[in-house]
């Protein structure tokens, strides 16, 4: 009898000493997933943070054009009212030959310049 409860004595604890280094590598294993994981999120933050100060500068850039845009239509305007006035007074003998200004905000769909290539790259979103 003393034999057998000493042999399972000694088994029980070979197999509590083997499920003590399981639950220490399982804890290592989780502690490097979590060191892992932090880093994988840190270099995740500060893509976000990149991403986000290039959209603001893009919405900046964005913001000039627009203001371009108003100001150029306010100056196309002017000219226009100016040349219809020198019309009216030329008592509608002004010729002058104006060519047709593509505006390619009204149609967007068209390439206003079809034969030039448009050059893009793969790293173009990247900034």
């Amino acid at each position: 009898m003393d034999e057998r409860k000493r042999k399972r004595m000694l088994s029980n604890r070979e197999s509590a000493r083997r499920s003590r280094m399981r639950k220490q590598k399982q804890l290592e294993d989780l502690t490097e997933e979590v060191k892992r994981l932090e880093a994988s999120n840190k270099q995740l933050i500060e893509a976000i943070k990149m991403k986000e100060e290039s959209y603001a500068e893009i919405e900046s850039s964005n913001g000039v054009i627009r203001a371009q845009i108003t100001e150029l239509g306010d100056r196309l305007k002017f000219l226009n009212s100016i040349l219809e006035i020198a019309e009216v007074v030329s008592g509608g003998e002004l010729s002058v030959d104006l060519p047709e200004i593509l505006d390619p905000l009204m149609k967007p769909w068209q390439i206003p310049y079809p034969f030039q290539p448009i050059m893009a790259s793969a790293d173009m979103f990247l900034h």
